[in-house]
């Protein structure tokens, strides 16, 4: 099953028109990006935009053997005049199954949005699910033992999508993850690529032609990542959106509980409202047996407050027990963590502060405290295949 992506951009393109902003701004060349309108072997035209014509000439591709034309949302703005020879196009109702005279069958999916999903069987039996923007399937069907070849869907704004869909094996290992509905909610170019590339997923420029079932080089997911920043960096939300596109992640939370502290109670708060209703947290700081244990991903925040509860309990706040055996104790209890990430099967997002850059701490125990996490971040980064900066929300890759 051939499908051309004729457009793969949010239904007002992008860049936006008359949008000031920087994405919008920078959205040049193949990150420019039309309406998403997909033509699946020629026969099925999935959403009828401005100039789809000539898009599917500029591809190489003819409409005249289009035999169906299937809109997925509504469509703001002038009505989009239909070329002549196309079908009108349609809106299938949820559920609804047709069967077209070129052998694909089409059933409609119901999202939890507005706007419908297809999936579409070609004759060759490989199979290809494409959701309308700002969509995610809406009551899933039961587990499936066979995933989608090609899902087409907008996994930048809607990630829990594609959750949903490998949390039932309808997206897969082998299955082909590819953005559509692109929108200036993220810079192009690069930041896309980095961020698609951390779901397993990738764009492809306007006029592309996939081929269903065939294997594509996607960057594999990072099994072990830690993400390192300055207070307010962005690298708490960088972390969690690492994992947004995976079912059934265990948010390990080793802050713990503050009684009477408000503010902490309101960092707390801000942290739950913002992670998927999926997620599962654990309050602990014991950190080695989880990552001992198969299961789902691990993200683990933050590995600074692992280590004040580390320096509280083999008391290195006092010098004379720092010297007596405290700062062994410590270095042990940092080898059997990162030992336990060398060995664990789990994904693993961790997050820490990177406090070197700082200004020299006035007190011992600061500057104890400082010399200790560094080299705690450096140990546990040593174990992990891709470890990134967050400065001012912007993640600059420092491995893999």
């Amino acid at each position: 099953m051939e499908v051309t992506l004729l457009g793969t951009g949010a239904p007002a393109g992008l860049p936006r028109p008359d949008c000031p902003c920087a994405a919008c701004a920078s959205a040049l060349g193949p990150d420019a990006r039309a309406a998403t309108a997909v033509l699946v072997d020629g026969a099925l035209l999935l959403d009828l935009t401005p100039g789809v014509a000539f898009a599917a000439a500029r591809a190489g591709h003819s409409l005249g053997g289009v035999r169906q034309v299937l809109l997925s949302h509504p469509h703001d703005g002038p009505a989009v005049e239909v070329p002549a020879g196309l079908p009108q196009p349609v809106r299938v109702p949820d559920g609804r199954e047709l069967a077209l005279l070129t052998g694909h069958r089409v059933r409609a999916v119901a999202m939890d949005a507005g706007g419908t999903g297809y999936a579409v069987t070609g004759p060759d039996g490989q199979r290809l699910l494409y959701l309308p923007p700002g969509g995610a399937p809406a009551g899933l069907e039961e587990p499936r033992a066979e995933s989608y070849h090609l899902v087409l869907a907008d996994v930048v704004a809607r990630p829990d999508a594609l959750a949903r869909l490998r949390a039932v094996g309808s997206a897969g290992p082998t299955t082909d993850v590819v953005a559509v509905h692109m929108d200036h909610d993220v810079p192009p170019g690069p930041e896309t690529r980095r961020r698609l590339a951390a779901a397993g997923a990738r764009a492809v420029p306007d006029g592309t032609t996939l081929t269903a079932g065939v294997y594509e080089d996607v960057p594999d997911v990072p099994r072990r990542t830690l993400v390192l920043g300055g207070a307010r960096s962005g690298k708490s939300v960088e972390a969690e959106r690492r994992l947004e596109s995976f079912p059934d992640v265990l948010y390990v939370a080793t802050g713990g509980t503050r009684g009477g502290d408000c503010e902490w109670a309101a960092r707390v708060a801000l942290h739950r409202d913002r992670r998927p209703g999926s997620w599962r947290t654990a309050e602990t700081t014991d950190l080695v047996p989880l990552l001992g244990l198969d299961g789902p991903p691990l993200l683990i925040d933050c590995l600074s407050l692992w280590l004040t509860d580390a320096m509280d309990a083999v008391g290195a706040w006092d010098d004379a027990e720092w010297a007596g055996g405290g700062e062994k104790l410590l270095r042990e209890r940092m080898r059997e963590l990162t030992d336990a990430v060398r060995a664990t099967r789990r994904t693993v997002v961790a997050v820490s502060n990177e406090v070197g850059s700082g200004i020299v701490p006035a007190t011992a125990s600061g500057r104890r405290y400082r010399d200790e996490l560094g080299r705690l971040n450096a140990a546990f980064a040593a174990e992990c295949e891709q470890v990134l900066l967050v400065v001012a929300g912007q993640a600059l890759v420092l491995r893999g």
